[in-house]
């Protein structure tokens, strides 16, 4: 048999503490005190039968206890210890709480209890219970027996331990007193809210005035009588209540009644002697006393209110009605007092002042304007609500040295330091000699700004989402500019300019509207970003434009065009098709002419070509003329602000510049600032200003930042989308799909081992080494998941072992026959990309087909264009960036032309822009670029205008690897360049070592065994 069952009777007694309550297993004991909590709440389901109770093993006073909570300890003890399986003796302690334990439970659950006001004056919060007769006399003689055994303060206190308790756990009832003690907080002591111990700082007498006067205050009770005592501000001008109008700011006493506010009596000193017969019989006696009761509270929560006779004054001065209005008013609630405020006050609170620039009428009227520099004339207008004053008007009323004045019958706010900051604005730009037409399409476009007060910065660089005293500044076009930006915004408005009469060709009608754009734009000296897709023809709708200005002789100099390398060939040649009369320069060669000739050599000519390269080589040449119009062709090759080459565009002098992208976002939004920025110099502000105000709004996806850049944008980009309907073009459509390959063996033991080893030093090194080891890997592990023979040879080995072509008979598209078969097919065996490239090829060449295939290693194209060659037995072309321009120009023209040549191998960056080549209709990506907008420019060589047949687009992926992920991960990313008008690698550089761990880490599921 169990010791335990030898036990019979358990003595248990009960102590308040600040845990809860502790029941403890007194005298002489066997039983553990895990089995007594068991026993105790066998049948307690409240506490899950006393699985959620801890226990106190000796930690009170060397006894073991259980905590039963406080909250829960009053329903245990009035109902389910007696269910307890156990045999079980109380003592006095306990025996007296269990006796008042149903008293307490009754009180409770029929919501018997009120906040004690004694507690409260004492500074603490303290509960009483509201007991019935029967119940009264309980509780009496159930402290008088307690008080024998000196338990009485037990007894007593307990009831307030438990209401305490009960009231936490019902947040309905702590948080409407909660409620109540922040809508009232003059009411409650210092003490009580727990900022301090200090008795003195107790409210002032006179705020409460007894308990009943608390408990309606706090709305423990109703309060009966019918009507309201409340404290009136009556304005200047008004009628009182004898017909009389007002000439001060006055306080009046007035009686609202509860049932009807619309009926008020007025009183003043006792009552008014008009107003008396209007007093209800029911209010006479109430009234004296109320008002007395009530104008102490006033004045003992504002003592500067304080008339004659101790009564609240009734006459105003000017000087104390704001601090009535946004002080007195406040306290006053505070301490619970009934304020009314003249009905305009929130209204006018919350005004901001306007302050507008508004544009004369003969500004721009002459239907040209001269750049965003150019400083516009215009007069200032201070709108205060609905009223707007000149600027002598304001000036004139912020003489007065008044917060509040009335203006055409409506009252306005003066804030001083508002004014002050007005005048600043005002005097700035007075010797400043104006705003710019850049500060004025700013405000304009973005519906104005915020100003804090006494914000003196460029409009724009504030924080517009804090709406608090702030001054907004906005600026009022005239007619003649607001319909020129009208235009800028519905380009379709645009009159459209008839084809030139030099061109040679047909323009289509969206072509013709984005020549017509541009030239509407040099008209007002405003710069543009053309942004079409690629292959919008982009090139033609600028020739256009530059015949345009030719045909009307505003062509006074010549125009400058930079552009990669790689198109100047294509330039040349689309200028001579479809603008033969114009004269064309090309400033490039080891015989170019540089220095202080360069000038004269350039005499006659209508356009200069050059590249971005020689334009930083030869700035110096270059910056001595002052040119008719400069086009940036691929401008995201100046979208790093800080090159030498962006600097060096940046610094030419031009009197109209246009950028043509079909990106330009590549990766950053900053990249479109370093755009406009040249175009338009300074619209968008310097580069920090727009990093605080946009960059990092933007990339939170804060969508209201994102919209306002596009409103910026908006008048100065104009960008078509191929598939858009308005366009009409008649593409065929682009498929594009991915193409998942595992890993061979080797490439898979060549990755782990690059992953490891990165992630062995990453944690070691700096954050400028940790970058850069980063991204050595990111290339290291995209050129293992090409071929083993990337990582494992350096390119010379690689040539030689594999058998490549020298540079020469590379650049010349010369292939190998079938001979070299054998070592083909060996080198796919170890990639199982370049395996799975050859059966694609194998199938579309059989169709008659042609194709691109783009990869960022120039290694990679060599080793392809060689596997492909011998294998095919067929000519395969490579362009790389080694290639010169016309050995280019003679491949480009043998693919297009020749049928039996149908392999393009090219690497991204040499092939990516400005070539046409749709004699393709397939474009393999065989490694990725991670950037979408790069990827979809190169698939955009194929997918363009003279596309006849549906462009396939294949992206090879190697499975299990960091490319399948990215994959997934660029899914997701492409938003800001949608949203604006892609995403590189850099942000890979900012991961943690476990989110490298995770992207890096090879899934060897997918491997080849």
């Amino acid at each position: 048999m169990s010791m335990y069952a030898l036990v019979e009777t358990v003595t248990l007694d009960a102590v308040p503490t600040d845990k809860g309550l502790l029941l403890i297993p007194v005298g002489r004991q066997p039983l553990p005190i895990e089995h007594v909590k068991h026993r105790l709440f066998a049948w307690h389901e409240a506490s899950f039968y006393g699985t959620l109770l801890e226990t106190l093993k000796g930690d009170y006073k060397g006894e073991d206890a259980i905590v039963l909570p406080e909250g829960m300890s009053f329903r245990y003890l009035a109902k389910d210890i007696h269910n307890a399986a156990i045999e079980m003796e109380y003592t006095p302690r306990l025996t007296y709480l269990i006796q008042a334990a149903p008293i307490l439970l009754r009180c409770l659950e029929e919501g018997r209890f009120a906040p004690d006001y004694e507690s409260w004056r004492e500074g603490r919060l303290g509960w009483r219970l509201l007991l019935e007769d029967e119940e009264s006399a309980e509780w009496e003689t159930l402290l008088e027996e307690s008080a024998e055994e000196g338990m009485k303060p037990l007894v007593a206190e307990w009831p307030n331990r438990v209401l305490d308790a009960w009231t936490k756990e019902h947040t309905e009832v702590s948080s409407a007193w909660e409620k109540l003690l922040e809508a009232y907080p003059l009411i409650q002591p210092t003490r009580l809210s727990g900022q301090n111990n200090d008795p003195t700082d107790a409210p002032a007498e006179g705020l409460v005035a007894d308990e009943e006067d608390w408990q309606i205050l706090t709305g423990w009770k109703k309060d009966e009588v019918p009507f309201r005592v409340t404290l009136r501000l009556t304005e200047p001008g008004t009628t009182d209540d004898h017909g009389e109008v007002r000439e001060t700011w006055q306080l009046d006493t007035v009686l609202l009644d509860r049932d009807n506010p619309a009926f008020r009596v007025l009183w003043q000193d006792r009552l008014e002697t008009s107003a008396a017969p209007l007093l209800p019989e029911a209010w006479h006696v109430e009234a004296g006393p109320r008002v007395q009761k009530e104008q102490r509270r006033w004045l003992t929560a504002v003592p500067g209110l304080d008339g004659a006779g101790g009564t609240v004054k009734r006459i105003l001065p000017d000087e104390e009605v704001w601090r009535f209005l946004t002080e007195d008013s406040v306290r006053l609630a505070e301490a619970g007092a009934a304020v009314l405020l003249p009905a305009w006050w929130e209204q006018v609170r919350k005004q901001r002042v306007r302050l507008k620039a508004k544009v004369r009428s003969s500004v721009g009227a002459a239907g040209s304007m001269f750049g965003m520099d150019a400083i516009i004339e215009f007069d200032w207008r201070v709108a205060l609500g609905e009223a707007q004053l000149s600027e002598e008007e304001f000036l004139r009323l912020a003489e007065h040295n008044k917060r509040l004045l009335r203006v055409n019958g409506e009252w306005v706010l003066l804030d001083p330091t508002m004014l002050e900051a007005i005048r600043k604005i005002m005097s700035r730009t007075r010797k400043k000699n104006g705003l710019t037409f850049r500060e004025a399409m700013e405000l304009h476009l973005l519906g104005g700004t915020e100003l804090e007060h006494g914000e003196t910065d460029e409009p724009g660089a504030d924080d517009p989402d804090e709406d608090e005293g702030l001054l907004r500044l906005e600026v009022e076009l005239n007619e003649h500019l607001g319909r020129m930006l009208g235009q800028l915004q519905e380009t379709a408005t645009i009159p459209l300019l008839p084809d030139p009469a030099g061109f040679q060709g047909d323009l289509r009608r969206y072509q013709r509207e984005g020549m017509s754009w541009m030239t509407f734009l040099s008209r007002f000296g405003l710069g543009g970003c053309l942004a079409d897709d690629m292959g919008l023809g982009k090139t033609v709708q600028w020739i256009c434009y530059l015949l345009h200005l030719k045909e009307s002789g505003q062509l006074t100099a010549p125009a400058l065009l930079i552009c990669p390398t790689s198109v100047i060939g294509n330039w040349q040649k689309e200028l001579e098709r479809f603008a033969p009369g114009m004269n064309v320069l090309l400033h490039y060669g080891a015989q170019r002419v540089k220095g202080e000739a360069f000038p004269a050599s350039i005499e006659g000519a209508d356009v200069v070509l050059t590249s971005y390269t020689l334009t930083q080589m030869d700035e110096e040449s270059l910056a001595q003329v002052e040119w008719s119009a400069l086009c940036l062709d691929e401008a995201q090759n100046i979208k790093n602000a800080y090159t030498k080459q962006a600097a060096a565009v940046r610094r030419l002098n031009a009197r109209h510049r246009i950028a043509l992208t079909g990106t330009p976002i590549e990766n950053r939004l900053t990249e479109l600032w370093s755009i406009f920025d040249v175009v338009n110099p300074g619209y968008l502000g310097s580069l920090g200003e727009f990093r605080r105000s946009f960059v990092s709004e933007v990339e939170k996806g804060n969508t209201a930042r994102i919209g306002q850049v596009q409103q910026l944008i908006k008048p100065f980009l104009l960008r078509r989308v191929k598939k858009d309907p308005a366009i009409q073009l008649d593409l065929p459509d682009k498929n594009e799909m991915k193409t998942f390959v595992p890993l061979t063996a080797e490439q898979g033991a060549l990755y782990e081992s690059i992953v490891q080893d990165m992630l062995n030093k990453v944690e070691t090194l700096s954050p400028m080494e940790r970058r850069g080891l980063i991204l050595a890997t990111l290339t290291r592990l995209k050129q293992v998941c090409d071929h083993p023979l990337l990582l494992v040879k350096k390119g010379e080995e690689v040539s030689s072992e594999a058998g490549l072509l020298e540079e020469e008979e590379s650049s010349s598209g010369v292939g190998r026959d079938r001979s070299g078969s054998a070592r083909s097919v060996g080198m796919a065996g170890q990639s199982a990309k370049l395996a799975r490239l050859l059966e694609m090829i194998e199938e579309l060449r059989v169709e008659g087909d042609k194709c691109l295939i783009f990869t960022q290693f120039a290694q990679m194209g060599r080793l392809l264009q060689e596997t492909l060659a011998a294998e095919r037995g067929e000519a395969v072309l490579f362009l790389h960036g080694g290639v010169p321009k016309a050995k280019r120009d003679e491949m480009v023209d043998r693919f297009q032309e020749d049928a039996e040549t149908g392999i393009f191998v090219l690497s991204l960056k040499a092939g990516g822009t400005g070539l046409n080549l749709t004699a393709a209709n397939h474009v393999f990506h065989f490694d990725r670029w991670w950037n979408p907008a790069v990827e979809n420019q190169a698939t955009d060589r194929a997918f363009r205008i003279g596309q006849r047949r549906d462009v396939q687009v294949h992206k090879f992926i190697s499975l299990g690897t960091l490319e399948e992920r990215i994959d997934q991960m660029i899914d997701k990313k492409q938003g800001l360049s949608q949203q604006i008008i892609g995403s590189g690698e850099n942000w890979i550089t900012e991961l943690s070592t476990d989110e490298l761990r995770e992207l890096f880490t090879l899934r060897r599921q997918w491997m080849e065994e």
